[in-house]
């Protein structure tokens, strides 16, 4: 039975997305962005589910676009979900973490959908970088402002112009990722971490994830920084979680979240 280009499963709160073509890399195809756009939205739908991990099948996290179906005159958007992006993913509003469980590569769009994770935990020796240029392409996948927003200047125009990659350990130092881990731990500490934040209220996850894409570099001597800020206060300060935390500490107990 051939298996779907893209698996889910939920472990307690988090759903572990896994890119599943394998034997291609897990080149982005068609079929494969369908899926995934699908599982974030289901992610999205679902109120039970806080954080997800987003994995790769086989060796390697993701070769980026697969460029034989780009060849044949195969795209990757599909009618009414354009304004999604790459792989249906790099541009998807989604209010809930995402946490990649990168190993072997991430090249191309396989690194822009890294860069539109929250964090990244990547297995040791893994390979990263943009190298659309060499095929005449450029990183239209998010890749190129996210580069450079969370890189210094020069080493993220070495990644976008010479469209050679990096390491693990180089990506770390300048951190691109937020740990390297051995090989066959990266997908169970990508999972830590999701499960950490699925611990957390989901309601103020949510909202400081809002804040930090809405944000991003505001200052915070902007008035409308804070105009912003108040507008998730008033409507997250007023909840049942928010009442539940206080109240949960006050008494020394673990808190139990409602999402409401």
């Amino acid at each position: 039975m051939i298996e779907a280009a893209v698996l889910t499963e939920r472990v307690g709160h988090v759903l572990v997305i896994t890119l599943n073509r394998p034997q291609a890399y897990n080149a982005v195809n068609l079929e494969l962005a369908g899926l995934l756009g699908d599982a974030l939205e289901e992610l999205e739908a679902s109120p039970d589910l806080r954080a997800a991990v987003v994995a790769g099948a086989g060796r390697a996290f993701c070769a980026g676009q697969d460029l034989k179906a780009l060849a044949n005159g195969e795209g990757l958007l599909q009618p009414g979900r354009e304004h999604w992006g790459f792989a249906q993913f790099a541009a998807h509003p989604t209010s809930k973490p995402l946490v990649a469980a990168v190993h072997g590569f991430a090249m191309g769009g396989g690194l822009e959908i890294a860069l539109a994770c929250d964090l990244v935990v990547v297995a040791e020796g893994t390979r990263l970088g943009l190298p659309e240029v060499a095929h005449g392409l450029f990183a239209a996948g998010g890749g190129i402002p996210r580069i450079v927003h969370q890189l210094p200047p020069r080493i993220a125009n070495r990644l976008l112009y010479t469209a050679e990659p990096i390491d693990a350990e180089e990506a770390a130092r300048w951190g691109l990722v937020n740990e390297v881990v051995p090989a066959d731990g990266v997908l169970d500490r990508a999972l830590e971490l999701a499960t950490r934040i699925a611990e957390n209220a989901p309601l103020a996850v949510q909202a400081t994830k809002q804040l930090v894409t809405r944000l991003g570099m505001s200052s915070t001597s902007d008035p409308r920084t804070w105009e912003i800020i108040n507008e998730e206060v008033a409507r997250v300060f007023a909840t049942e979680d928010a009442r539940e935390g206080t109240r949960a500490f006050a008494e020394k107990r673990a808190p139990e979240w409602s999402g409401r």
